[in-house]
């Protein structure tokens, strides 16, 4: 079979969905959500209400933030991961006679600081409607707890009275998300095949998160400035919420313990015509060290250097299976399969989820969390799994505890 052509590869990509970097369920796993209650049109997005077991309007409300995606927020996706995955929240939630309303954005990848708008809408509108005088509880998984987290404080930074008992985060990278820099500069790489992936890599939510970004694949890595105003906006309104109490829970380990993948190891390596020489690797560590080489339907192969940065891909944390997801939609391009003997890693790491220090040096991804004084995190209270596992795994460890601390 001849190596496809670059016109060849331009429209399989083009028919094929986008490649997106995202902790959603599989589309063939998800089934379409029960009709909700109550829908609320929201500036820049959607809540959807399903009320608590025996209550007939909004009475103990539970507002949830969706996280970081291309496109606009789902339900279906939102419904199974909640609810379908490893613990029925959502069910759990209504069974103690509380109200759940699940916020979604018009687009996923927009900022932070516009998404957080549709956040604030929502508990406005809960606040309105709501029977009876029970305290909020607003949080989100992963990006939804920065959205809220900078919702709760802008309110109370402008006097607005967000009637808010508790805040929680789920595995939200309050200090920095990762992906590895092979995959970013991969992404960069196919632009003009398929900008969509770079775009998604690229969008003003990707760079709030990611702890390095690079916008073009042969950039070093560095923090992006959108990052910087977000985090210095942050702190224009307090940092947090100081009204009710914060808690965050964190899908990575807390006794240190890493998932065990090694830096600079190969994990997506081409073995089709068209992708022949490509090797993208996990993140390296020493000074100049070859991240990627990258070839698509080109003669030239070209290699990504970086310098030094820590073991993050191992360490203890959320994972997310960007190489995978990256692997699979390339099989499925005459011409450009891949091997892909490394599947995930960290995406958020547990010292992230649980604000307790910066991703800079090995020493800080693999504190003994456990091992700490709780005070020394920006949270009031905070729970990591016991093991590494998927970014925002709704599992009962976590969920269990959330629910023993709603508010009265």
């Amino acid at each position: 079979m001849p190596e496809p052509t670059e016109r060849e590869v331009t429209d399989a990509f083009k028919a094929a969905a986008p490649i997106a970097l995202a902790a959603t369920p599989p589309k063939e796993q998800v089934a379409p959500a029960p009709p909700p209650d109550v829908t609320w049109p929201l500036p820049g997005g959607t809540a959807w209400v399903y009320y608590g077991e025996g209550n007939r309007g909004l009475a103990r409300p539970v507002l949830m933030a969706d996280g970081f995606n291309s496109g606009p927020s789902s339900l279906d996706d939102l419904w199974a991961g909640l609810e379908d995955s490893a613990y029925p929240l959502i069910s759990e939630l209504r069974r103690r006679g509380r109200d759940v309303v699940l916020i979604g954005y018009d687009e996923r990848s927009a900022s932070i600081l516009d998404n957080a708008e549709t956040a604030t809408a929502a508990i406005l509108r809960a606040i309105a409607e709501r029977m009876g005088d029970t305290r909020l509880m607003v949080g989100g998984f992963s990006m939804g707890g920065l959205v809220t987290r900078y919702a709760l404080a802008k309110m109370e930074n402008q006097r607005i009275d967000h009637q808010t008992g508790v805040y929680f985060s789920y595995d939200s990278p309050h200090n920095g998300a990762h992906i590895p820099l092979s995959l970013q500069a991969f992404a960069h790489y196919i632009r003009k095949l398929d900008g969509r992936f770079s775009d998604q890599m690229n969008s003003p939510a990707a760079r709030q998160l990611l702890w390095r970004h690079i916008e073009n694949w042969s950039d070093k890595p560095g923090v992006s400035p959108l990052r910087t105003q977000f985090l210095d906006e942050l702190e224009k309104v307090g940092g947090w919420p100081r009204i009710p109490r914060l808690l965050a829970v964190a899908n990575g380990a807390g006794d240190g313990t890493g998932n065990g993948i090694q830096p600079g190891t190969t994990a997506v390596k081409g073995k089709g015509l068209g992708i022949t020489g490509t090797d993208l690797r996990t993140t390296p560590t020493g000074g100049d060290t070859l991240a990627a080489t990258l070839r698509v339907v080109t003669q030239q192969k070209n290699d990504v250097f970086i310098e030094d940065l820590p073991d993050i891909d191992g360490a203890p944390g959320g994972t997310l299976e960007s190489f995978q997801i990256l692997a699979d939609a390339l099989n499925k391009v005459i011409g450009l399969g891949v091997d892909n003997p490394v599947k995930d890693h960290c995406f958020v790491p547990a010292v992230s989820a649980v604000a307790l220090c910066g991703l800079d040096t090995h020493e800080d991804l693999y504190t003994d969390i456990d091992s700490l004084d709780p005070d020394e995190a920006r949270v009031d209270d905070y729970l990591c799994a016991t093991q590494n596992e998927r970014h925002t795994k709704v599992t009962e460890e976590l969920c269990s505890w959330l629910l023993d601390r709603l508010p009265n």
